[in-house]
């Protein structure tokens, strides 16, 4: 494929899903700077790659690549126990009053604070819309997982933001 063909198919198939690309990267990474840079990086490896695209779900093939330089990314900075879904929670629960006085910012700070795994399932599905076969591919586990994902993750964000529903 020469430049001009596939910077066409680029256009085509990359440059629609950059916004959802850096919305995955900034919860995945919770930093906008680094974001831009995983995004980046994305889109460059994408543009090397565009010839591999075999046309059958742009979304998920871009955001998988985000997903996996964001990966990359959080393997190179922080412990890599910060990847397992099975972490503790660190992050201590606001009481009722705060959860009622925040309301969106707490229940973002919730989500911001569910592990990688889990936030990145929820985050494709609740905020991107993408169907549990598609987070699969992205994700590169079984659909079964992502369900699996998808039950943990609201589970938690229920019992962190009860006080809203209050």
């Amino acid at each position: 494929m020469n430049g001009s063909a596939a910077g066409e198919v680029f256009a085509r198939v990359v440059v629609p899903h950059l916004p959802a690309a850096y919305r995955l990267a900034l919860w995945l990474l919770r930093d906008p700077a680094a974001a831009e840079d995983v995004v980046q990086d994305a889109a460059e490896r994408a543009f090397r790659h565009i010839a591999t695209f075999r046309g059958d779900n742009a979304c998920a093939w871009v955001l998988r690549i985000v997903r996996n330089q964001a990966i990359e990314t959080l393997r190179k900075t922080r412990p890599s126990a910060e990847l397992d879904e099975d972490l503790p929670d660190r992050a201590p629960l606001p009481d009722a009053d705060l959860l009622r006085a925040e309301g969106e910012t707490t229940l973002r700070a919730a989500l911001a604070g569910l592990p990688p795994t889990l936030r990145e399932c929820l985050v494709l599905r609740e905020l991107e819309e993408l169907s549990y076969r598609d987070i699969a591919d992205i994700v590169g586990v079984p659909v079964g997982t992502v369900m699996s994902r998808l039950w943990k993750a609201r589970q938690i964000l229920m019992a962190r933001t009860e006080g809203l529903r209050a």
